[in-house]
């Protein structure tokens, strides 16, 4: 059973190679995107909550994404493992997620860093060319980066491995599998 989570900067391709493990593991991947999206979509309480927060233009708070993501792993798919994409973003939902792991008897496998040097990841992001990506903007949310998830690599440190997220999706998703597979 793989338990991943996954951590990088905005424009490590997180996002990209969570996609791909999560077919060749055969694992579900769980991103708190989605989950917002989907419990927005069916009108849970929890997205009715999520909403009134994001339309307001404000940021979701951690008690109602630790729950979502509580009900998530409680799902019968993510019983056999899975990889989590964008959460824990910092140390208290860290530790919320130690408790849900822990109520369940599970034991994260690694912590995936993708690690790609700061000048690539700007670089990437312009050219995405996104009409909210400017520099300022990119540099600013890697600022956040830095300062509130960065902290888990620390947290995590005895499971984390370290990824060369620059090269071709194939080559990054072939380090990861390898990455995994000395973890298992």
């Amino acid at each position: 059973m793989v338990r991943l989570v996954l951590v990088g900067p905005p424009g490590a391709g997180k996002g990209t190679q969570a996609a791909v493990l999560s077919e060749k593991l055969e694992v579900p991947h769980i991103s708190t995107g989605d989950l917002f999206r989907a419990n927005i979509g069916n009108s849970t309480p929890l997205g009715q909550k999520a909403k009134s927060y994001i339309d307001a233009g404000e940021l979701v708070p951690d008690e109602i994404t630790n729950q979502m993501v509580r009900e998530r792993l409680a799902e019968p798919d993510a019983k056999k493992g899975f990889l989590l994409d964008g959460y824990p973003r910092n140390i208290a939902q860290a530790d919320v997620l130690a408790g849900i792991l822990s109520e369940n008897d599970y034991e994260l496998t690694a912590v995936l860093q993708f690690d790609v040097p700061e000048e690539e990841l700007v670089r990437r992001m312009l050219e995405r060319g996104r009409s909210d990506d400017n520099e300022d903007v990119i540099r600013r949310r890697l600022a956040v980066y830095h300062e509130e998830t960065e902290p888990l690599l620390d947290y995590y440190r005895d499971l984390v491995v370290k990824i060369d997220a620059v090269g071709a999706v194939e080559e990054i998703t072939a380090r990861a599998l390898e990455a995994v597979k000395s973890r298992s």
